[in-house]
């Protein structure tokens, strides 16, 4: 399946906890003021790849523990996300995601691509960038606005369940 990448990070610090192979897809409607990505909005940007080249990067690094999805907005290649996701956790690697939808207007929309993505999620990274919201003291986002969200628990329990960050 193809994707289309701004580009990929294979030893992250900043996407979620301990090393992450990071995947920046490309092109994004929510054009934030401030978005530290604004390289990324232009639908026709980036480069196509089929997911079988991310996926074969998955596992190289034992030092890696986890994926994480970022943009651009991962939403809008679902599809092809999901299939990298999927093979993600079968080689027992956390799956973390950004978006700058809320996960509300996500389950409302009830798209099945995102929804099915949303189920490979280990935490979602929700909602826009805010400027007059950003804080250097959050981990792992930049605005109080968005929330760190425990899909796994969220799913099983019907109501939003916010991820707990494991003190050092």
């Amino acid at each position: 399946m193809q994707i289309r990448l701004a580009g990929i990070e294979p030893e992250s610090i900043v996407d979620g906890p301990g090393y992450r192979l990071t995947v920046f897809t490309q092109g994004c409607p929510h054009h934030c003021p401030g978005c530290h990505n604004p390289q990324t909005h232009d639908f026709s940007g980036g480069t196509l790849k089929d997911t079988g080249e991310v996926i074969a990067l998955l596992g190289q690094n034992p030092l890696v523990r986890g994926v994480t999805l970022s943009g651009g907005e991962p939403m809008m290649q679902a599809a092809p996300l999901c299939e990298i996701a999927r093979a993600a956790k079968e080689k027992g690697l956390g799956v973390w995601c950004y978006t700058g939808y809320t996960l509300e207007a996500l389950l409302a929309e009830a798209n099945p691509d995102r929804m099915h993505l949303l189920h490979e999620v280990d935490v979602l990274v929700d909602g826009p960038y805010i400027a007059h919201e950003r804080s250097l003291e959050l981990s792992f986002r930049g605005s109080r606005n968005q929330r760190l969200i425990d899909m796994p628990k969220t799913l099983a329990s019907g109501e939003i369940c916010l991820y707990e960050i494991d003190p050092w």
